[in-house]
């Protein structure tokens, strides 16, 4: 029977299909990969991705929070009850009041503060007495309660002639009384059961509402957000929160909580300011080393605070900006906007721009040198042609220029400027630094000129001014071009336009970037009146531009922003309006553009006679003394003698430096254009000129000079 059995079992049993030989290889693959990681390391990867999911933080720090409202709900209830109770408010603010010395507030709250004792004295005596007043009270009470009863009810008998109802009254109390005890009965129970979770909800909601939880339970739109305003007590937790121990000592040993560390939060453009005194063991330099910490407290970025050195010993002053107010552009420059504004070198001041606290910040360049550097395309050159286009307003100045870059940014000066040297080779480096020279040569003339003697305003610029310091190029003599020695020709001249040349108004500016000992030498930036910055790598190089003393007092052009704070100068100069005991200030510059640049040296241009711009300075080359004489002249009418002699020494130091007015009338003797008078004054006629080359070259003569 059992073989039938196992016959029949193999006959109903169907056959296993062979498996399939394709599919085994990617099948293969999976089945090891799943076999190759243990169970327990797939289970922790699942636990670690839930524990670190953003839902699970977030849940987490909303259990947290609604706890530590609770909690803090609780210690604030606390505190006001024991400030209720006790007199530890009014010797709070009598502390605070010493400690600012305001004795008038201190006498006060110590007053008002015995007053509170004896008012608290008398009450708890009149707690001996309670108990019996109380006793005779209550007496008093329900005799008068039961006769005024009584006699309700005899008013009630005699109307309704129903003696009965004499007792009506007193009855109808008594059913008052049986139905709240009644009803005492019934919800005391829930009563007792709901009060506990009630009072708990109190404390939460008072903990909700004063933000009783640390900052990183709180939810984003409650952390201190953006545009949050500035308080004093945001301010005093910020610096108790800055991380430094003695700081955080003081301010809960202080009776008043930090509060007498704050002066007044004063509006201040588009922010607050306020000055801090530090308490004893806190250095001010503490505090500036930690200005990422302290805005990010103030919930700001840390361009948006800025931390000065007032007058005032052991403070800081803070200047906290609205949140993104500094990345809002500020308005036109007046240049552009008035076209009928006009300069005065010697009284005038440049509008520049806008400090921090939103007022215009003008400059003085009165007999100033001036050095303005920063990393590339930041916005020097603009922030110091916006200077140059002001300047050239006055009619009186003179400008020479040399552009080391040479990419247009001051083609405008063409036809206001009487040098304008434009590129970055070698060669233009070699005509720069015979710019300066020259500079040097009007600066020593000028000297030597007699006592009481008046100058016209001489500017030399000079942009990009460290391709001049690092030109590798050595004179006929071996001398080199650039470089800081005592044999550097445009070192030298630097130096010896900076020693002596603002007494006879012969001033130099230069713009430079990415500042170093070797592309900015030290005497020369220590030789200019002005320094400004715009946003530097390192406080090493901010050191360099503005000086230890700015930068010791707050100035910190390093902490700018490269690309997003473009024209924001940190200015060091006695030329600028600068909070008192400030060494700085921070100038947000209007940006004027090529095609509004252009627009006001045309203005500047109509001021002037008519000025020709020298491209290219020419040494020890043979002079056409008559052709020079028309190329100064241009297209003006008639040109003062003095003006034309000062000209041709701009256009050749080396023929004309030492011309006098007779060597001037001796090349035009006998041509047709002779100097004549106009309105009193000696003057060379255009015209005259003109005709005078024409026949001189019909005639085939010619006068030179070497």
């Amino acid at each position: 029977m059992s073989d039938n059995v196992v016959r029949l079992f193999k006959e109903t049993t169907p056959a296993p299909e062979a498996p399939s030989v394709a599919p085994a290889a990617a099948v293969a693959a999976p089945a090891a990969e799943t076999l190759s990681v243990p169970l327990w390391v797939r289970s922790a990867r699942g636990v670690r991705t839930v524990a670190t999911h953003e839902h699970t933080k977030t849940a987490c720090r909303a259990a947290a929070r609604h706890g530590l409202y609770v909690l803090g709900g609780t210690r604030i209830v606390a505190r006001r009850t024991w400030e209720g109770r006790t007199a530890s408010r009014y010797e709070r603010l009598l502390r605070a009041a010493e400690a600012a010395g305001n004795m008038e507030a201190a006498a006060e709250w110590e007053e008002r503060g015995q007053r509170f004792r004896q008012d608290r004295h008398r009450r708890r005596m009149d707690l001996l007495t309670a108990p019996m007043d109380a006793a005779k009270g209550i007496a008093a009470g329900a005799g008068i309660g039961a006769g005024g009863l009584l006699l309700l009810g005899i008013m009630l008998a005699v109307a309704n002639k129903d003696w009965t109802d004499i007792a009506a009254p007193a009855m109808a109390v008594v059913e008052l009384v049986r139905w709240i005890i009644l009803i005492i009965t019934v919800t005391w129970g829930p009563l007792v059961t709901l009060g506990p979770w009630a009072a708990l909800l109190g404390l939460w909601a008072v903990g909700k509402h004063q933000q009783a939880a640390p900052q990183w339970a709180l939810p984003a739109n409650a952390r201190g957000g953006a545009g949050e305003p500035i308080t004093p007590s945001i301010v005093v937790l910020a610096l108790r929160n800055l991380g430094i121990a003695p700081l955080r000592t003081a301010i809960k040993e202080m009776g008043d909580a930090g509060a007498s560390m704050l002066g007044p939060i004063r509006i201040a453009g588009c922010g607050v300011e306020v000055d801090v005194t530090l308490p004893s063991g806190v250095s001010t330099d503490e505090v500036q080393k930690r200005r990422r910490k302290l805005a990010e407290n103030l919930a700001r970025h840390e361009h948006e605070v800025f931390i000065t050195i007032p007058e005032a010993a052991r403070t800081v002053r803070l200047w906290i900006a609205d949140s993104g107010a500094l990345d809002e552009p500020i308005g036109p420059s007046p240049l552009v906007t008035d076209p009928d504004t006009k300069a005065d070198y010697k009284t005038g001041r440049a509008p520049w721009g806008q400090d921090l606290r939103g007022d215009a910040a003008a400059l003085s360049l009165y007999q100033r040198h001036l050095l303005v550097t920063g990393l590339s395309n930041q916005g020097k050159t603009a922030a110091l042609r916006a200077l140059a286009l002001w300047l050239s307003l006055d009619r009186t100045v003179e400008f020479r220029i040399a552009d080391l870059k040479g990419v247009g940014d001051w083609d405008m000066f063409d036809g206001l400027a009487t040098v304008l040297i434009q590129g970055p080779t070698d060669d233009h480096v070699i005509q720069a630094t015979e710019m300066v020279e020259d500079l040097v040569k009007e600066m020593e003339r000028r000297i030597q000129a007699p006592p009481g003697t008046k100058f016209t305003p001489l500017v030399g610029i000079v942009d990009e001014a460290q391709v001049a310091f690092m030109c590798p190029v050595v004179d006929g003599e071996k001398r080199p071009y650039g470089g800081s020695k005592a044999t550097s020709r445009y070192f030298m001249a630097v130096r010896k336009v900076h020693n002596q040349g603002r007494a006879v108004d012969v001033t130099l500016w230069e713009g430079t970037q990415d500042p170093t000992d070797q592309n900015l030498p030290k005497m020369v930036r220590e030789g200019a009146h002005t320094r400004a910055s715009l946003v530097l790598g390192t406080e090493s190089q901010a050191r360099m531009a503005l000086g230890d003393k700015a930068v010791d007092g707050g100035a910190a052009p390093h902490l700018l922003r490269q690309g997003l704070d473009k024209g924001t100068l940190v200015v060091a100069s006695d030329g600028i309006e600068i909070p008192a005991g400030q060494a700085s200030i921070t100038v947000r510059t209007h940006y004027i553009d090529d095609d509004q640049a252009t627009e006001i040296a045309n203005r500047a241009k109509a001021m002037r006679d008519g000025v020709t711009t020298l491209r290219v300075i020419e040494r020890n080359q043979e002079r056409d003394q008559l052709a020079d004489i028309a190329a100064v002249i241009g297209d003006t009418n008639r040109v003062l003698t003095q003006d034309v002699l000062q000209r041709l020494a701009v256009l050749s130091e080396d023929a004309y430096g030492k011309w006098t007015h007779a060597d001037l009338k001796r090349v035009l003797d006998g041509t047709g254009a002779e100097p004549y008078k106009s309105d009193g004054r000696m003057v060379v006629g255009r015209d005259r000129v003109a005709r005078a080359l024409t026949n001189r070259d019909t005639d085939g003569s010619a006068s030179a000079v070497r």
